[in-house]
């Protein structure tokens, strides 16, 4: 399990409904940042407001004891807009333009904005898309460029990110920006657990931001293959051979190359190769181990190793990924 420093603070999760909110929009997130939570206590807080204290969603269920729209949101707070039923959002709607009103006020100033489906809309008419790259359902795409020109509007994405707004594409592709988030916040080993636990496929377009190595191979449903993956991620410095593979997935090395070639479509040992070259990668990028320490650590046998493990996954060597403070001491 995922650790957080000590006090550090929690993070709200603030979901802003309105009246006729698409319920899916709102449960995929909310359930991804409640198992989030479990997983890391003290990680997320959710919270639901609104300009009114009961409303009733798109499919008929009726939604109480919402906070009033508070007066400021808390640095780091994570504020999402969902989607409406219906063919557009209503801008002269009364609660939609409190809302919106609510917005302008720059209530979301220190707060990573997050905008599933037609939240977008929602953000655009209150000017928090201007010069921004953003994106959201197929069918409110050209909504989305009404309402705010000055937006650069992409076709064809599960979600976009630009600086601390995040929009994503129709309905369950808030699961996905909500994964992105909770991968990016506390690590994507967290971010794979949940999405098994939810059996979600992590789905990314080709121009979408490319899926952490952490997260590759685990779109599927084996729970052995996964139980394998799992405890490689825990520990990658362990001793990986075929026979201790064999023995965490509770099957024979034949059974289990089988199982991963047919599940994860990789081999047990190349996924071995892809975690600990993961895992080094955020040690040559986070500190300031020289790159024998760094080997080790990550299960290497020598920095010249893991150079020729690197080198599939990318061309430049680790050396370039040295920031100025986490040069070797």
């Amino acid at each position: 399990m995922a650790r957080r420093s000590p006090g550090e603070p929690t993070t709200d999760v603030v979901f802003a409904l309105l009246p006729n909110v698409v319920l899916l929009d709102v449960a995929g997130p909310a359930d991804a940042f409640r198992n989030a939570s479990i997983r890391v206590p003290g990680s997320y807080r959710l919270r639901f407001v609104a300009p009114q204290p009961a409303l009733r969603a798109a499919v008929g269920l009726e939604l109480g004891a919402l906070e009033t729209l508070p007066e400021s949101l808390a640095p780091g707070s994570i504020l999402v807009l969902t989607g409406l039923g219906g063919a557009g959002i209503d801008a002269h709607e009364p609660a939609t333009r409190h809302l919106i009103e609510w917005l302008r006020s720059g209530v979301a100033q220190a707060s990573l904005l997050m905008c599933v489906c037609a939240g977008g809309v929602l953000a655009a008419r209150a000017g928090l898309l201007a010069g921004r790259e953003c994106t959201t359902h197929h069918e409110h795409l050209e909504e989305l460029r009404r309402a705010e020109p000055r937006a650069r509007v992409l076709d064809n994405r599960i979600f976009v990110e630009d600086g601390p707004v995040f929009t994503s594409a129709g309905v369950t592709a808030g699961l996905d920006l909500a994964l992105h988030l909770i991968g990016r916040q506390l690590g994507a080993p967290v971010a794979a657990e949940i999405a098994r636990d939810l059996v979600v496929y992590l789905r990314r377009a080709g121009t979408d931001p490319a899926l952490s190595p952490w997260l590759m191979h685990r779109n599927h449903l084996h729970p052995a293959v996964h139980r394998v993956q799992d405890a490689v991620a825990r520990d990658p410095a362990a001793r990986w051979g075929s026979a201790e593979l064999s023995a965490a997935a509770c099957t024979s090395p034949r059974n289990l190359a089988r199982l991963f070639a047919e599940h994860a479509h990789c081999s047990p040992l190349d996924y071995v190769q892809l975690i600990r070259y993961a895992f080094a990668r955020q040690l040559v990028t986070h500190s300031r181990l020289d790159l024998e320490r760094v080997a080790a650590k990550s299960g290497f046998r020598s920095a010249q190793h893991l150079r020729r493990v690197w080198s599939r996954w990318e061309a430049r060597p680790p050396s370039t990924l040295r920031g100025p403070e986490s040069h070797a001491a």
